[in-house]
């Protein structure tokens, strides 16, 4: 294979965006040859913006099932992940989904126990936000041990904006039956999964949420959560749609160091002594030890989508790995899962025990009264000052 057949179900937002850098030569292992939405003004885009060499189907099925691809992506709505990506593995098509990984962390279990079935199969997971340089290095500082453990972590990460023209771009999104979330479920998922990237899983988590407290929606769009690692060390998470001017700042606070990523960049200030030494052996009541600014070499690089897509068919060419195997989608879910059930039942979650039917019980009662938006007038929008820089 020299070229792979790339499909694509879904050519909203993301779908089309994802046609457009294929068609764009940004992804060179990769030729577009089809695409399905069950839309037919957005398949009328595609014979206009894409050309008449990509074929066209109304239904994802009849894509996968017409030999036309070796790959597919899945940008559908978030409940469809799990669905489309279980039968594209059934089918020996390598698949990339976009995130969410799904709505519930029991779809998702299943999902993955159909990958392993299929270990040929290339299965990746859209986390663009992993190939940004900053984040790189944040996860490298930290895994390596260099220093010590963490002791507390804090990210405030509120400028994912949305004004209510975005919510009522479509009758699914920000409503429990058509999305299953909010923030967390749309924005979010890729600092949730930096979160647990670079700094581990929490293994307990106590939520506040406010459900369209900014907008007209079902949904949360306000959340502070706290949550509590294995070694004992705290974090805090904040995130909302709601802030028009947002902040962007990430902490990671360790025996020896501090590491922060804002939109300045990245910086390490490093102690002279692991704080714990310090403590045992200073003698001054106000004392506090000498640290000084590390020089970082990062080399600017945040390739996003691109980059994801270029890791993806290097691993389906050549055994290259993947920025992010479709498996590791389930740990931010978890941790989102949990902090939604956490708000729901007023109290804290352990992470370890989670009660994934507990969960989708909970969830059920939400979908049940959920109520679909009417006259609404679909738009399609360009996402790529979304992800830009370092957010």
């Amino acid at each position: 294979m020299e070229k792979i057949r790339l499909g694509i179900i879904g050519i909203g937002n993301m779908g089309s965006g994802h046609a457009g850098r294929i068609k764009a030569g940004n992804c060179p292992d990769f030729v577009l040859s089809a695409v399905a939405d069950i839309n037919p003004a957005r398949l009328e885009w595609a014979k206009k913006e894409l050309g008449e060499d990509v074929k066209r189907f109304d239904s994802a099925e009849a894509m996968l099932d017409s030999g036309a691809i070796d790959a597919c992506i899945v940008a559908v709505p978030h409940y469809d992940h799990p669905k489309y990506v279980i039968e594209c593995l059934k089918r020996g098509i390598h698949v990339m989904c976009e995130k969410p990984a799904g709505v519930y962390t029991k779809q998702v279990r299943e999902m993955n126990e159909e990958a392993k079935k299929h270990p040929d199969v290339v299965f990746g997971m859209m986390f663009n936000q992993r190939t940004n340089c900053v984040y790189k290095k944040m996860r490298e500082l930290v895994q390596s041990g260099k220093y010590g453990q963490i002791r507390r972590t804090n990210w405030i990460i509120t400028d994912w904006y949305r004004p209510q023209a975005y919510f009522d771009s479509g009758s699914w999104r920000a409503t429990w039956s058509g999305e299953g979330g909010g923030v967390l479920l749309n924005q979010a998922p890729h600092n949730l999964d930096l979160w647990q990237w670079i700094c581990g899983m929490p293994v307990k988590i106590s939520a506040h949420m406010k459900f369209g407290k900014w907008h007209d929606i079902e949904v949360e769009d306000d959340v502070t959560a706290y949550c509590e690692y294995e070694n004992g060390a705290t974090g805090v998470f904040i995130t909302t749609t709601g802030d028009a001017k947002g902040t962007n700042r990430f902490e990671i606070q360790l025996d020896k160091a501090k590491i922060v990523a804002d939109y300045s960049g990245l910086s390490v200030l490093e102690f002279d002594m692991p704080e714990p030494e310090f403590s045992r052996t200073n003698t001054v009541p106000f004392g506090n030890m000498g640290a000084h600014n590390v020089e970082l070499d990062l080399d600017g690089s945040n390739p996003q989508h691109d980059g994801v897509l270029r890791a993806w068919g290097g691993a389906i060419l050549r055994g290259e790995p993947l920025v992010a195997h479709g498996s590791e989608g389930i740990y931010g879910l978890t941790i989102s899962n949990a902090m939604h059930l956490s708000a729901w039942l007023g109290k804290e979650i352990d992470l370890r025990e989670f009660d994934e039917d507990l969960f989708y019980a909970e969830l059920s009662k939400r979908v049940a009264t959920s109520r679909r938006k009417t006259n609404v007038k679909e738009q399609v929008a360009d996402t790529s000052a979304t992800y830009a820089g370092n957010k």
